[in-house]
């Protein structure tokens, strides 16, 4: 989180006074900087556009057991509790119906 927040403000601040305040090594910011994306990072960021298409399909009425349902008809293999926690963190949600009342 202090790498990200360093990264986002290097052109406004000196690296290394942020470092010295937010309390981390200089080098660990280089390392941070030059390591590759993961793996997980390459398949949230597929499966999340997977997601978001299906959502997209049902005009934005699926919700995660329904988007888990879809996408494993369609081969991708993840769990739903992963998909619940991607659609989550990126704002994906189903609309919901107003409560009917009764008279």
């Amino acid at each position: 989180m202090s790498f990200r927040f360093i990264e986002d403000h290097r052109d406004a601040y000196p690296v290394r006074l942020m470092c010295a305040v937010l309390e981390v090594s200089p080098a660990g910011y280089s390392a941070w900087r030059d390591r590759p994306v993961s793996e997980r990072t390459k398949s949230d960021a597929s499966l999340l556009a997977a997601i978001r298409q299906v959502h997209q399909d049902s005009s934005g009425r699926y919700c995660s057991p329904r988007v888990h349902a879809i996408l494993r008809k369609q081969g991708r293999g993840a769990s739903r509790g992963r998909i619940e926690q991607l659609m989550h963190r990126h704002g994906v949600r189903a609309i919901m119906a107003s409560p009917r009342r009764g008279r």
